[in-house]
């Protein structure tokens, strides 16, 4: 049973079921295709559900306790969990999340797996970024509404609106605009939102892309590194066999040699 679910056809079969899963799942979202199909889509889902439970049943029979040490399969596990739950009455809301099953391709994916564990690798480093992030927020938010909030009230009228509006600076929406409006009485506002844009979104912003790309590496390297592991082990097996037959032939020889 382990080599039937590890098999790489069965690995593309299980691949094909979940996109076309999500497939049935987006023609659900359309009135028109609802209504003319929805019997179909709907047994569609329920095949393509059952298949995901089955595969389930497989693992857990194959790998047994072995199957709750690999994260992956507990993501599979929650997420067929909640697409099991019955979607009447109370739980009608947890219908809308049968479209968590497309995220299973995460799991089934081997090179989406790497991006993913990269991106997990890296969450310390990007706590740190973005407390740093929301400090640099924070100052400036004072600092404009002190600065601005009797100019443009709209925008830097209390602490809350200037941070909100200060976030939208920093995703480049709009802020030459707000910038103007302020420069109109006060020429010189220019010199905050420079600095403010240059350190929040060329500065901290491009942190995030480095501690995720240090991550991937480090992902990388620990593949590597268990590559290179397996094929020293491997060259070691194959090194012990030799030896084993030459002590083997040695035997035949001296054995020849004392019948002679």
């Amino acid at each position: 049973m382990a080599r039937v679910v590890e098999d790489r056809r069965f690995q593309n079969f299980i691949i094909a079921v979940i996109v076309f899963n999500a497939i049935t799942l987006g023609l659900e979202t359309s009135t028109r295709m609802l209504a003319e199909y929805g019997r179909l889509l709907h047994t569609v889902d329920y095949i393509a559900l059952t298949i995901f439970v089955l595969e389930l049943c497989a693992k857990l029979y194959a790998y047994r306790t072995k199957f709750f040490r690999d994260p992956w399969n507990i993501f599979d596990l929650l997420v067929i969990g909640i697409a099991v739950i019955p979607t009447t009455g109370p739980f009608a809301v947890l219908r809308a999340l049968r479209v968590l099953r497309v995220l299973r391709l995460i799991s089934v994916v081997p090179s989406m797996r790497k991006v993913v564990s990269g991106l997990l690798t890296a969450i310390p480093g990007m706590a740190s970024i973005a407390a740093l992030l929301a400090l640099i927020i924070f100052v400036a938010g004072v600092m404009a509404t002190k600065l601005f909030g009797v100019i443009s009230p709209d925008n830097f009228g209390d602490l809350g609106t200037s941070l909100f509006t200060l976030f939208q600076v920093m995703t480049g929406e709009a802020w030459p605009d707000i910038a103007k409006e302020i420069m109109k009485e006060a020429p010189l506002a220019w010199v905050f939102f420079v600095v403010y844009i240059l350190v929040s979104s060329f500065a901290v912003l491009n942190l995030f892309i480095a501690v995720v790309v240090s991550g991937m590496e480090d992902e990388l390297r620990q593949d590597i590194r268990e590559e290179e592991a397996k094929q020293t082990e491997a060259q070691a097996q194959a090194n012990t066999e030799i030896l084993d037959e030459l002590r083997a032939l040695r035997a035949e020889v001296a054995e020849l040699r004392q019948n002679a």
